[in-house]
Parts: structure tokens; C-alpha cells; sequence
């Protein structure tokens, strides 16, 4: 009988990769590149067998859909951040048949899934690469992404593919671990302005409310962040609709989830947005 092991919300700032580049900004980002590192340290000492990531760069329009397939090789340029990453070499090996147990378990409980191990071209985006990468995971751990940017998706249904992953690691045989790969807020500064925000918040709303969520997943307090979740996401532009943290919330147990989240990385605000690296204890 497989378990659920490991669960967290995580960055994916391509911005970590100028953090490693002599110049100015060299160790910009030390911080967020030790959490994941520690992350994923964390990962091998509870010899985690599958990890499943909720990527945010991953936009579907229809349906949920999951990449599972074998064969995860490549090389990765950010069609959207060029700049701070391009030519990153990866090879990761999917979880077929543990992606299909989602995908199943999910539609049966109401939310139509596909897992899709069969389409070669199918590519993998760089919320899941780049948490992979500084987490310093190759082929000793298998990869399942999910996207987790839902163009008319309901936050019911994405609750459901959380309680679905726990359900499916449950009947599995696997240890695995849950990644919601997306920022807190979300807001992109006008372009203008774009190059002065690398390290400032878009604006000061969304820091005060970002830094609130945090003290509220510190606290343990489920109740009061899932009822203000959907104007958060709204008003603070979280990324993605934030359907990676609901998902999160879903397989940790929604509002019956009482633990106290661990931050690994303290909240920083990059180009516009909010980030953080927490641990979420498992119940």
C-alpha cells in the first residue's frame, strides 16, 4: 500500500538561473535554490518513489490533464523569460502507470482527466523543470506533471484531482510526494516598468495578503484561508487561479487539515510576483 510522504508549495522563478551567473545579481536567489535543494534532500531521505508536480506554466482549455509518459529528455528555452532561461538540459522518467491511476481515479470521482504517456513531443514546462533542477532530481525519482493552469475550471474539480493523487497514492504502491509549483500573487508590473521589479512586489496589496496567507498556513488555519481563497486568487492574480494550492489543500484533507506549515523560504517578491518554499506536515 503506497502513502503520500511529502507535500509543498514551491517556486519556479527562471530568475534562479541568473542567481547562478557572475555579474550583479550573482546569489540574488541563493534562498530559494537552498529550499528546493532542502526539498529535495527531503525527498530522498523519505525515498520518495513518484514525485507529482501542479505546474502553472502548463495551460490547458479543456479537461485535466496529466504527462506521464517514459521518456522525459530534452533541452528547454522559456519562450517568456528567454533571458533568464534558455538551453537547460533535463532527463527525467515519467510514472506511466501511476499517471493513469490518477487520471482514472480523478474521472471516476468527477473530474475528467486524461494522462497522456504515448505522445512522444509532448513537452514538459519549465514549472516543473526548474523545481526538478534545483531540487537536483534526475532519473532516481520518477515524474508525473498535472497542469495546473485551468482556463474554466472550478475549484471544486481541483480539489477533486487532490483528493484523487492521495486516493491513487493510496491504492498504489508508491511513495509520493505532491509539488504545487505556482507563486502566491501573481501580478506582472506593466512592461515599462517590468525591468526595475526583478526584486520588488507589483504592489502592496498583494505583499500584505501574500505575508497573511503564509502566517495563515503557519497557524494551521484552513478555515480561514480556503474561505478567503477564491477573492485571494481574484484580487491578487494568483497564478494560475492557484489550482496547484487547491489541489495541495485537496489532498491534505481541505478544511479538516489542521498542521502547521514549515517555510523553508522566506516570501520574496520577484518581477512583480510573490514566492515562497513550504513544507506542509502530512496529517
Amino acid at each position: 500500500m503506497g502513502e503520500l510522504v511529502l507535500a509543498a508549495k514551491i517556486t519556479h522563478v527562471p530568475s534562479m538561473f541568473i542567481s547562478l551567473q557572475p555579474g550583479k545579481h550573482h546569489g540574488c536567489r541563493q534562498a530559494a535554490i537552498d529550499g528546493l535543494k532542502h526539498i529535495g534532500q527531503v525527498c530522498r531521505e523519505r525515498n520518495v518513489d513518484t514525485i507529482v508536480i501542479s505546474d502553472t506554466h502548463w495551460l490547458v482549455n479543456s479537461g485535466y490533464h496529466i504527462n506521464a509518459k517514459p521518456e522525459m529528455k530534452g533541452t528547454f528555452t522559456s519562450t517568456e523569460f528567454p533571458q533568464f532561461l534558455s538551453n537547460l538540459p533535463f532527463s527525467h522518467i515519467g510514472d506511466p502507470e501511476f499517471g493513469q491511476l490518477i487520471a482514472d481515479t480523478a474521472t471516476t470521482m468527477g473530474t475528467h482527466t486524461l494522462c497522456h504517456h504515448e505522445i512522444p513531443s509532448l513537452n514538459l514546462m519549465y514549472g516543473t523543470l526548474v523545481p526538478l533542477h534545483f531540487m537536483e532530481i534526475g532519473e532516481d525519482i520518477k515524474v508525473v506533471s498535472i497542469a495546473g493552469w485551468m482556463y474554466d475550471a472550478s475549484i471544486d474539480e481541483s480539489k477533486t484531482m487532490g483528493e484523487a493523487v492521495m486516493q491513487a497514492a493510496r491504492q498504489s504502491d508508491r511513495r509520493v510526494a505532491f509539488l504545487a509549483s505556482g507563486s502566491l500573487s501573481h501580478r506582472i508590473p506593466p512592461n515599462q516598468e517590468a525591468a526595475d521589479h526583478l526584486f520588488k512586489i507589483s504592489r502592496p496589496f498583494n505583499e500584505t495578503m501574500d505575508k497573511r496567507v503564509l502566517d495563515m498556513w503557519r497557524e494551521g488555519d484552513s478555515e480561514q484561508f480556503l474561505d478567503i481563497l477564491p477573492q485571494y486568487a481574484e484580487d491578487c492574480d494568483g497564478e494560475g487561479g492557484m489550482h496547484d494550492t487547491i489541489m495541495l489543500y485537496g489532498l491534505l484533507g481541505w478544511r479538516a487539515y489542521r498542521e502547521k506549515a514549515e517555510v523553508v523560504t522566506d516570501y520574496f517578491p520577484s518581477s512583480g510576483t510573490g514566492q515562497c518554499n513550504v513544507l506542509f506536515p502530512l496529517p
